[in-house]
């Protein structure tokens, strides 16, 4: 076997001005929301684009499918480019990108047309996602603001999907559904003013490294087959042959891919990204609060909307706070709390609040009110979710070296997007199997058995949604490292860097 290299020709920049940082940030930060807002914004456009356009119900589901297909398989190969291209070109090309496919989108004629532009904003995204986050950990470097930056991204990062609800709401009660896509493009513009002003461009010097093809080729197709294996399972069951088919051979080309990237001269992910304890442990957090966070915008939309007939705007707004708590909660943690006891106390406390927060839900019935019974535990979930989110990115891509940091990135939202595409598929057969079961056992049928039947399926989706918390809290007690053994600096080619633990990126 080939010793594996990974080493190319170091970035050497200016360090960003103090003053400049933060414009940084704002930028970068505006352009993450962007990405993850249009994960939800779009869902409850749906029935108006519906109408307009004329697509069936089985139809629909492919304007959520194209983004997340196209979003999820190419995160990795939009990571590795912002690495090998620059991640100021890159993340401009991203910025312009996004905003046509939008554009695109908005004027659709047609399902077709539709359907296109969303897998294109997908593959945009792709492209933006890691490199946004890769500028943030490249510009950065001082502990104690590198803390506080990830704390304001990181509560981006677990409030986009509520903030898309609010503003899919607003904008489609207020205006047209079609503006849902074009609100991206103001956005964006002022996205690429920022990268253009205020983010570094990094000097590469010395050859450039090759673009794994062959691994980009198999994690791509992974990546694919995984997502769409669980968003099939949604609408043709687990017992589908698509279903099993795809995630089978999910399973094989992810096999395939870890094997290739042992021996690649130019691995696309060096697999010691990876196995560092502590940014594994990461990695699994982001995917399993994913997985809880969208099953807690689903189900609680649902709910708002169907049981207690809420109009699409005060639902958005009924997450409001449930967003404050947790931009509270981030700040609290990444400043004051993960800097004294560590990703090993912060993530399994955020889980357990998760769990407990879920477990609130489960008493939602027809009679329930919102400022007794739903607020309360958004305000949990908030906190819980500010307490794991900061933490868990930070730890993610703290001591990677500056060549890798676009890959590593990638790496965070790839966890959050699979967690999300296996949270709603499981959950939502689920929650469609008790709602079945409870309608076969409460007989003859009617409007309120219905109803109850509804009620009783989000409660069982809610348990299982505390069993994933629950399960994200052992996982991630046993396996981040205490405080005083730290993250492994060690770089992607196995050199051990002379940082101590707690240090910030190294400098090239």
């Amino acid at each position: 076997m080939p010793k594996t290299s990974t080493t190319s020709s170091p970035l050497t920049s200016t360090p960003v001005p103090h003053s400049r940082r933060w414009w940084t940030l704002s930028t970068v930060a505006l352009a993450q929301l962007m990405v993850v807002l249009d994960s939800t914004v779009v869902n409850i456009a749906l029935p108006s684009a519906q109408t307009d356009l004329g697509f069936s119900n089985g139809d629909r589901q492919w304007i959520i499918t194209a983004y997340s297909l196209a979003f999820a398989s190419l995160l990795l190969l939009g990571g590795r480019l912002s690495d090998l291209i620059g991640r100021k070109r890159t993340f401009i090309i991203g910025l312009i990108g996004f905003a046509a496919a939008s554009a695109l989108g908005g004027a659709a004629g047609t399902f077709g047309l539709l359907v296109g532009a969303r897998a294109l904003q997908g593959a945009f995204g792709a492209l933006l996602a890691p490199t946004a986050l890769a500028v943030l950990t490249t510009t950065f470097t001082i502990p104690k603001e590198r803390a506080r930056a990830f704390g304001i991204f990181g509560a981006i990062a677990g409030a986009g999907g509520a903030v898309g609800l609010l503003l899919g709401g607003f904008l489609t009660q207020n205006l047209d559904w079609r503006w849902n896509l074009y609100i991206n493009i103001p956005i964006a513009v002022i996205g690429v003013i920022g990268a253009i002003v205020f983010v570094d461009h990094l000097e590469r010097t010395g050859p450039r490294p090759k673009l794994d093809i062959p691994g980009t080729i198999l994690v791509s197709g992974a990546l694919f087959g995984l997502v769409y294996g669980f968003s099939n399972a949604e609408t043709d069951g687990w017992d589908s042959p698509l279903t099993w088919g795809m995630l089978s051979g999910s399973v094989v080309l992810l096999v395939a891919f870890v094997l290739w990237q042992r021996r690649a001269a130019h691995p696309l992910l060096p697999l010691a990204i990876v196995l560092d304890r502590n940014r594994g442990a990461a990695y699994l957090s982001v995917l399993i609060a994913g997985a809880g966070m969208f099953g807690i915008f689903l189900f609680v939309t649902y709910y708002l909307q169907v049981s207690l007939r809420y109009t699409p705007i005060q639902t958005g707004l009924s997450f409001l706070p449930m967003i404050a708590m947790l931009v509270v909660s981030a700040q609290l943690s990444t400043n004051i709390f993960v800097p004294r006891f560590g990703p090993k106390i912060m993530v399994p406390f955020g889980m357990t609040l998760g769990a407990l927060g879920m477990i609130y839900l489960t008493h939602l019935d027809l009679n329930s009110t919102y400022a007794a019974d739903v607020l309360p535990p958004l305000m949990i979930l908030g906190f819980a979710m500010g307490s794991i989110m900061p933490a868990s990115m930070q730890t993610a891509t703290l001591g990677v070296d500056r060549q890798f940091a676009g890959v590593a990135s990638a790496m965070v939202n790839t966890s959050q997007q699979v967690g999300g595409s296996i949270g709603t598929a499981l959950l939502n057969t689920l929650a469609a199997t008790a709602a079945t079961n409870f309608l076969a056992a409460n007989t003859p049928l009617t409007a309120a058995v219905a109803a109850d039947a509804a009620i009783h399926s989000y409660a069982v989706a809610y348990w299982w949604g505390a069993g994933f918390f629950a399960f994200g809290a052992v996982l991630a007690g046993l396996l981040f490292r205490r405080m005083g053994h730290g993250v492994s600096l060690s770089n992607p080619h196995g050199t051990p860097a002379a940082a101590p633990a707690e240090a910030p990126l190294p400098v090239h």
